[in-house]
């Protein structure tokens, strides 16, 4: 097996990471939040692309990461933390869970990277004050 894919997941992480930064995208709390989400819907898409028999199970996991992402920014982004590298967990036991068609043989390792990296580069803004964790609510 190849490390190609994890290699191109963790520097496209950093490379999507450093561009925020650089234009201002993370300066929103809700764009990791956001991330995580549209990680987690590529699940459904290879179950579509697969002939839509997985979908129903991809979209049970949908709406668990969704709801994380939901959770994490009205709270605490720390939370989106532990469900980016949670999704990267995900995508290590994915093919033993769901029997997806859909899904490149390469495409677990390359988002697992991905997820990992993504998690380790919230927790460095959250850990350097960069980003707020705690959401800030106005009355």
């Amino acid at each position: 097996m190849s490390a190609l894919p994890a290699v191109a997941g963790i520097a496209v992480a950093v490379a999507v990471a450093i561009f925020a930064r650089f234009v201002g995208f993370d300066r929103e709390r809700v764009f990791y939040p956001v991330v995580l989400v549209v990680i987690a819907s590529y699940y459904e898409l290879f179950a579509i692309i697969g002939g839509g028999q997985a979908l129903v199970s991809e979209t049970i996991g949908f709406v668990l990461f969704a709801a994380a992402a939901t959770i994490g920014f009205r709270t605490s982004l720390w939370i989106v933390v532990g469900a980016l590298a949670a999704h990267g967990v995900f995508d290590f036991v994915h093919p033993n869970l769901v029997d997806n068609a859909g899904v490149p043989t390469w495409w677990p390792s390359w988002c697992l990277a991905y997820d990992l990296a993504a998690a380790a580069c919230l927790a460095a803004l959250i850990r350097t004050g960069a980003i707020s964790a705690r959401a800030i609510h106005s009355a």
